[in-house]
C-alpha cells in the first residue's frame, strides 16, 4: 500500500516562534499532517498557539537546541515517516504527497527534501558543505535540478525521513546545540548507504531566519554555536579545523563595528570569536547552555 499523510508526523521545534507558527501549522493541517511541536522553553505564546492548532505539544524545561528537540519529537512519533519542519516554513499544497511518492519510488533513499523557496523567490539548494569532498564544493554556480536528483546534502529546514532509519542512526548529533546538525546527519545517512533525494515536485516556502525574533544577544549566541559546531564536525570527521586567522579576522571586525556603533554586527562577530575559542579550549556547546550531553529527554 502506498504511504499516505497518515504515515507522517511533522516535528516542529519552536523557540519564541509565535509569529510564524500559525502559518506553519495551518499549512501542515492543509496537507492532513499531524504535528508534534517541541517547545524549547519559549517565553511567548508559542505553546498556546500550537495547542490551539491541534498539535501535540512537548514542553522542554530549557532550550535543548534544535537537534535534541527534534530527536525528542521523533521518539514520540509513531508513524513510519517524520517530517522535520522549521517553524518559519510553509509546505505548499501537494508537497507532502510528492515527498511520499518519492519515498515509494526510491526505496534505497532515507531522506527527501522539497524545493525551498525564499521570500525573494530564490530557490535555496544545499549541495555544498564543510563535510563534502572538495570536488563537490568547487562549482562556481549551482544548477538547479530539472527533476528528482540525488544530492550529497539536504537542508534540515524541511526533511522527510524514514523514522526507523533516523532513530537507528541516533537522530541528530546530541552534542550539537545548533548548526551543522543536518550536514552531519546527511553525511551519516550516506555513510550508511542511504540516498538523499531532492524532490522537484514538492515545494515549501521558507522564511529563512524568521523562526525567532532577532536581537543582538541572539545573534551572538547563534554565531557562537555556528563557530563551535564548525569546529566540532571538522574534528568529528577528521577534517582540517578552521584556522586562527579566521578568528583574528572576526575579532578585528567585532572591534571595528563596535567603534562605529554597529551593535548587531559587533555581537555577531564577537560570537564567532567566542565560539571558536571555546571549541579550541575543549568546552562543549551544551555546557554553555547548562545542558548535559548524556541526558536523554523523553
Amino acid at each position: 500500500m502506498s504511504p499516505s499523510s497518515a504515515d507522517v508526523t511533522a516535528i516542529v521545534v519552536s523557540f519564541d516562534s509565535a509569529q510564524v507558527l500559525p502559518a506553519c501549522l495551518s499549512a501542515l493541517a492543509g496537507e492532513g499532517i499531524e504535528a508534534i511541536v517541541v517547545d524549547n522553553a519559549s517565553g511567548d505564546a508559542s505553546v498556546e498557539i500550537a495547542e490551539r492548532h491541534g498539535a501535540q505539544v512537548l514542553r522542554n524545561a530549557r532550550n535543548e537546541g534544535y537537534g535534541r528537540a527534534n530527536n525528542r519529537g521523533a521518539r514520540a512519533a509513531a508513524t513510519p515517516f517524520i517530517l522535520i519542519v522549521n517553524p518559519d516554513l510553509e509546505v505548499q499544497p501537494g508537497a507532502v504527497a510528492a515527498l511520499l511518492a518519492a519515498a515509494e519510488a526510491y526505496p534505497d533513499a532515507a531522506a527527501f527534501a522539497p524545493r525551498l523557496v525564499e521570500p525573494s523567490g530564490r530557490v535555496f539548494l544545499q549541495p555544498r558543505s564543510l563535510l563534502s569532498p572538495d570536488h563537490l564544493n568547487q562549482a562556481v554556480r549551482i544548477t538547479l535540478p530539472e527533476g528528482d536528483a540525488c544530492l550529497p546534502f539536504l537542508s534540515g529546514a524541511c526533511l522527510l525521513l524514514r523514522r526507523e532509519v533516523f532513530l537507528g542512526l541516533g537522530g541528530f548529533d546530541p552534542a550539537i546545540f545548533l548548526f551543522y546538525e543536518d550536514d552531519d546527519l546527511c553525511r551519516r545517512l550516506r555513510e550508511a548507504g542511504h540516498a538523499l533525494v531532492h524532490v522537484e515536485g514538492a515545494a515549501a516556502r521558507h522564511g529563512r531566519g524568521k523562526s525567532s525574533a532577532p536581537s543582538p544577544q541572539r545573534r551572538f549566541t547563534a554565531r557562537w554555536h555556528l563557530a563551535w559546531s564548525e569546529h566540532h564536525v571538522a574534528r568529528k570527521w577528521g577534517l582540517p579545523v578552521p584556522g586562527r586567522v579566521k578568528t583574528i579576522e572576526n575579532a578585528a571586525k567585532a572591534i571595528g563595528y563596535g567603534l562605529i556603533l554597529r551593535q548587531d554586527k559587533m555581537y555577531a562577530h564577537a560570537g564567532s570569536v567566542a565560539g571558536a575559542l571555546a571549541a579550541r579550549a575543549g568546552r562543549s556547546a551544551l555546557s554553555r547552555q547548562g545542558l548535559n550531553e548524556a541526558e536523554i529527554i523523553a
